[in-house]
C-alpha cells in the first residue's frame, strides 16, 4: 500500500462518522436534542480525529527517512489541538441541549476537519516526502519603463 493509499484509506474511514454530523449538523432549528446526540457527537469527532492522527503520524514516519522536520509536526499538532477543541465544543453544545451551538461547532469541525485532509494529501501527497535542493534562483528579470 503506497502512502497516498494510507491518506486515502483513513479519510474514507472518516466518512461515515462525517456525514452522520452534518446530519445531525442540519437538525431542525429549536428542537430539542436528544440525549443520545452526546454520545454519537463524540463517538464520531473521536472516531474522525483518530484516523486524522493516524494519516498524520503515517505522513511524519514517511517523512522520517529524508530528515526531521519539527515544522511539519508542530504543523500536524497545532491542527489536531484545533480539531480537538472543536470536538469538545460541539460536544458541550450537545450535552447542554444547545442545537444551535452545536450546529455552529460542528460547522467548524467539519471545516478543519476538510483542512487537515486537503494539507495532508497536498503537502505529503503530493510534495515529494524527501528533501531536494532548492533550485537554482531564477535571474532577475529588469523592466525599464521610460
Amino acid at each position: 500500500m503506497t502512502f497516498a493509499d494510507q491518506i486515502c484509506d483513513h479519510q474514507r474511514r472518516c466518512r461515515p462518522h462525517l456525514l452522520r454530523l452534518r446530519g445531525l449538523a442540519r437538525g431542525e432549528a429549536g428542537t430539542a436534542l436528544p440525549r443520545q446526540v452526546t454520545a454519537e457527537v463524540r463517538d464520531a469527532t473521536n472516531a474522525i480525529i483518530a484516523e486524522a492522527e493516524a494519516a498524520g503520524r503515517a505522513a511524519l514516519a514517511a517523512m522520517a527517512g529524508s530528515r526531521r522536520q519539527p515544522e511539519a509536526e508542530t504543523f500536524l499538532w497545532v491542527r489536531l489541538t484545533r480539531l480537538a477543541g472543536a470536538a469538545d465544543e460541539a460536544v458541550d453544545a450537545a450535552r447542554a441541549a444547545d442545537a444551535s451551538g452545536l450546529r455552529c461547532h460542528l460547522g467548524r469541525f467539519d471545516a478543519l476537519t476538510a483542512a487537515i485532509w486537503t494539507v495532508q494529501h497536498d503537502v505529503y501527497v503530493q510534495a515529494p516526502l524527501r528533501q531536494t535542493p532548492p533550485a537554482a534562483p531564477s535571474p532577475a528579470i529588469r523592466v525599464i519603463v521610460s
